[in-house]
């Protein structure tokens, strides 16, 4: 249920959803006479959009879930699994075409795949199932091992864990694949996701170290406009909005200790 209900909800409060349901009122408003109103909501919804595509406000959200973790400062000795969580490829396209089709977190999978090959002996496990409410997708996991055995990476070195539909589930699946783990493991992920994931598998008892890739910002972004690409700084607050409304969602839900985990567990 709390799946179902959490991707209707950011359905209708995605950016660009309350942009057209502000838009909507607000001309619904009109057409019944009752324009200050619809010109106030109809331009709230500009508002919104001006400040979403055309100044720094995703950067600026964005950037402390980026900055909560950082890459171990001395490279492990040894590494015993390497997890990466699904987000990266674009599931129904990967199906039909018979390919493996990145989207903007395709950094996941290069990370991992570079760390595959730094550690020959660590197990790769890739936890993704499908997050679509309907429809057949193909599990993440298996369309990320197909791109893996491409690039010569072993098939006997990999875990499938083709299940998760969320964070939640990832950790969840993820320990009930892995069960006790001896040596290091790392965790790969978007560095914004980085928060939310490590906060999950530390309350699913499994202790990780982040590895946090598919940066957004570079972290020296000050409050101004940006017109140079206006759809990367409404998908960037797009991106920002979401993860801190899951962030919120999970601390709510005793999901998560905290609102924002940080290096050092609670």
């Amino acid at each position: 249920m709390f799946f179902v209900l959490s991707k209707i909800f950011w359905l209708l409060v995605q950016p660009l959803s309350l942009i057209f349901l502000l838009g909507l009122a607000g001309a619904v408003l009109v057409a019944w006479r009752r324009v200050c109103a619809g010109l106030a909501i109809g331009g709230l919804g500009l508002v919104l959009l001006g400040a979403s595509s055309f100044t720094t406000l995703g950067f600026l959200l964005i950037n402390p879930l980026e900055e909560r973790f950082a890459r171990p400062a001395e490279m492990p000795g040894d590494v015993s699994t390497i997890i990466m969580l699904g987000g990266a490829t674009v599931g129904r396209v990967s199906a039909v075409r018979g390919i493996t089709e990145l989207n903007d977190a395709g950094d996941r999978l290069m990370e991992t795949l570079r760390l595959a090959r730094l550690y020959p002996q660590a197990k790769v496990l890739i936890s993704g199932g499908s997050g679509a409410l309907e429809g057949e997708v193909l599990p993440e996991a298996e369309i990320a091992a197909r791109l893996f055995v491409d690039m010569g990476l072993g098939r006997d070195r990999l875990l499938l864990e083709d299940q998760s539909r969320n964070t939640d589930e990832n950790a969840e699946l993820t320990r009930d694949m892995l069960g006790s783990v001896d040596g290091t493991v790392l965790l790969v992920t978007s560095a914004f996701h980085m928060p939310r994931s490590m906060g999950l598998f530390r309350k699913a008892g499994l202790n990780v170290i982040a590895w946090p890739t598919d940066y957004r910002n570079t972290g020296e972004e000050g409050i101004g406009f940006d017109i140079v690409n206006p759809v990367l700084n409404f998908v960037t607050t797009g991106v920002a909005i979401k993860e801190w409304i899951g962030l919120a969602a999970y601390a709510a839900s005793g999901r998560i200790d905290s609102v924002l985990p940080g290096p050092e567990a609670p």
